[in-house]
C-alpha cells in the first residue's frame, strides 16, 4: 500500500512521492525557549517522532531537521522577569527540552539548528528579497526589513484566506510599513535591548524575525525544496503562511507536503504559556510514568484535538498497562524474543499508512494482544513466541516497548529509582522466605506493606512481579 499523508495545503489526503527516491527530508517547527516545554509543544514531538519511525519502517532513509528559537521578542522579555541573561534563559530551556524528549522516548532529530547560529543565510535571503522586490528596509531609520505582502500574489495559500481580509496582528509596530500586514524579516535594535542580541547588517545592527528564522536554516540543511514541513495547527498563520511566501518568492520551491497536528487543550482553551494554563513535561511525568503519557499523546490522530484531563490521563495510562502486562507475561513464558524478527499486523501496517491513523494501528495492536492473552492461558508457546514478536514490533513503531532499554531501568516506573527497585526487591525476598517458613502472616503483612506504597505484587509460576500502580 502506498503511503498516504493529509497536506494542509491542498486539504486532502496525498499519495506519498519523496523529493528523493529512498529519502525523507522533514523540518518540524521546534519551541521558542522562552521557558521549558508543556505537554502541548510535546504533542507536536512526539507525532513527528512517531512519523519518523514509520518511514524509517518503511524503508527511507530520514533526515529531521527541529530548530531551535533562541532569540525573539519572548525570549528577550524573560530577561526582565527571571535573575539571567537571555541567552542563558534560552540554554536552560533547551536543555528541558531534551529532557523531555528523553523522557518521553523521543528519538533525538537529526539535526537541530539554533536561530543565533545562522545570522549569514538569513541576512542572504533578506538580500535576494530585497533584489527581487519583495522586501524593503524601512525609510525611518529604524533598521527594520519588512516583507512586501502584496508584492506576492500567492501570499494567503496556505492558511486559504484573501490578503483583504486579513488584519495586521494586535501586536504589530506599524512603524516604516508601507501595508500593516508587511511581517518583520529584520528587526532593527532598539536602545532598552541588549547589544549581545543583535547583529551587524547592511541594513543596520539587529535581530532576526521569527518567521526568517526558519526559512533560512531549513535552506541550509534540507535544500530549496524539502518532503515535509509540519508543526502545531497553530503555526498555520501567519508563520507558516510567512515562511512559505518569503521562501517561494526567493526563488525556493520550498516544502511538498505541510503536516500540522492539532492542539491539546486543557478546559476548552489552547494550553499555552501566554494564557496560564501550561502542563509542563517535568510536572506530568512525576505523576504519571513517562511511557503511559506517550501513549496519552499519540493515541488520538494527530489531527484530532486532545482535550487533557486527569482522568483522560489515567484511563489511557490504565490501557497501556494492559498492553504492557501482556507483554511481561509473554515474555516470562517464552524467556523473551528479538522484536526486530516480528511483522506488523497487515491492519496496523495499512492503517500506519494511511495518513498515520494511530487509533485504527492501536485497534489492530490491541487485538493481537487479546489473541495472545489466550495463547497465554492455553499455554501454546511457539504460537505465543510470533504473537508476542508482531506485538513488540508494532509497539516499538510507536515507541512504546515496555521492554526496549529506554523505558527499562531509572525510569520506567513513575520515575522511580534503581534504588526503590532494590529495595522492594529486598522486601520481596524477606517475603519469599517467611512463605518459604510458613508464616503466611508475615508474607501477607510485607504484601500489603508495598500495597500500602502503591507497589502491587503479583505471584507467578516464575517467582513474584511488581508493578506501580496508581
Amino acid at each position: 500500500m502506498t503511503l498516504r499523508l493529509y497536506d494542509t495545503a491542498s486539504r486532502t489526503v496525498r499519495d506519498f512521492v519523496p523529493v528523493v527516491t529512498g529519502k525523507v527530508g522533514i523540518y518540524h517547527c521546534g519551541l521558542t525557549v522562552q521557558g521549558p516545554p508543556h505537554l502541548g509543544h510535546i504533542r507536536k514531538e512526539v507525532t513527528f517522532d512517531v512519523l519518523r519511525r514509520w518511514f524509517e519502517f518503511r524503508g527511507y532513509a530520514v533526515t529531521l531537521v527541529a530548530n531551535i528559537t533562541d532569540i525573539d521578542d519572548k525570549v528577550l522579555a524573560k530577561e526582565t522577569e527571571q535573575d539571567g541573561p537571555w541567552w542563558a534563559i534560552a540554554y536552560a530551556n533547551v536543555r528541558a527540552l531534551h529532557a523531555a524528549y528523553t523522557a518521553l522516548g523521543c528519538l533525538p532529530p537529526t539535526y537541530e539548528p539554533r536561530a543565533t547560529g545562522h545570522i549569514p543565510e538569513m541576512v542572504e535571503l533578506i538580500a535576494q528579497l530585497i533584489e527581487r522586490g519583495h522586501a524593503y528596509p524601512a525609510d525611518d531609520g529604524s533598521g527594520d526589513v519588512y516583507f512586501d505582502v502584496r508584492s506576492w500574489p500567492d501570499y494567503g495559500t496556505l492558511s486559504n484566506q484573501r490578503l483583504d481580509d486579513m488584519e495586521p496582528a494586535a501586536d504589530a509596530d506599524a512603524r516604516g510599513k508601507r501595508d500593516p500586514r508587511d511581517f518583520a524579516l529584520w528587526k532593527g535594535h532598539k536602545e532598552d535591548e541588549p547589544v549581545t542580541a543583535s547583529w551587524p547588517t547592511p541594513w543596520g545592527r539587529g535581530r532576526p524575525g521569527w518567521h526568517l528564522e526558519c526559512s533560512a536554516m531549513v535552506g541550509k540543511y534540507l535544500g530549496d525544496e524539502f518532503d515535509i514541513h509540519g508543526g502545531g495547527l497553530d503555526l498555520r498563520f501567519p508563520h507558516h503562511e510567512n515562511e512559505l511566501a518569503q521562501s517561494t518568492a526567493a526563488g525556493r520551491p520550498f516544502a511538498r507536503y505541510w503536516m500540522h497536528n492539532a492542539m491539546l487543550n486543557l478546559d476548552g482553551e489552547k494550553m499555552s504559556k501566554s494564557v496560564g494554563v501550561s502542563l509542563l513535561v517535568s510536572d506530568v511525568a512525576t505523576r504519571f510514568r513517562p511511557i503511559d503519557v506517550r501513549y496519552y499523546l499519540i493515541a488520538p490522530h494527530y489531527r484530532s484535538i486532545i482535550e487533557f484531563t486527569e482522568a483522560a490521563m489515567a484511563e489511557a495510562a490504565t490501557a497501556f498497562q494492559r498492553v504492557e502486562g501482556y507483554v511481561v507475561r509473554a515474555t516470562e513464558v517464552t524467556g523473551g524474543i528479538d522484536p526486530a524478527v516480528g511483522e506488523p499486523d497487515p491492519d496496523f501496517t495499512a492503517a500506519m499508512d494511511d495518513d498515520l491513523s494511530v487509533p485504527a494501528a492501536l485497534a489492530a495492536l490491541q487485538r493481537a494482544v487479546r489473541e495472545g492473552n489466550k495463547l497465554l492461558a492455553d499455554g501454546d508457546s511457539p504460537a505465543l513466541a510470533d504473537n508476542l514478536a508482531g506485538v513488540r514490533r508494532m509497539l516499538g513503531l510507536l515507541g512504546l516497548d515496555p521492554l526496549d532499554p529506554l523505558w527499562v531501568g531509572a525510569t520506567d516506573r513513575t520515575g522511580s529509582s534503581q534504588a526503590i527497585d532494590g529495595l522492594v526487591a529486598a522486601l520481596l525476598d524477606q517475603r519469599q522466605e517467611a512463605r518459604a517458613r510458613k508464616d503466611f502472616a508475615a508474607a501477607d503483612a510485607i504484601r500489603d506493606r508495598l500495597g500500602e506504597a502503591g507497589v502491587e505484587v503479583e505471584d507467578t509460576p516464575q517467582g513474584p512481579r511488581w508493578t506501580v500502580v496508581g
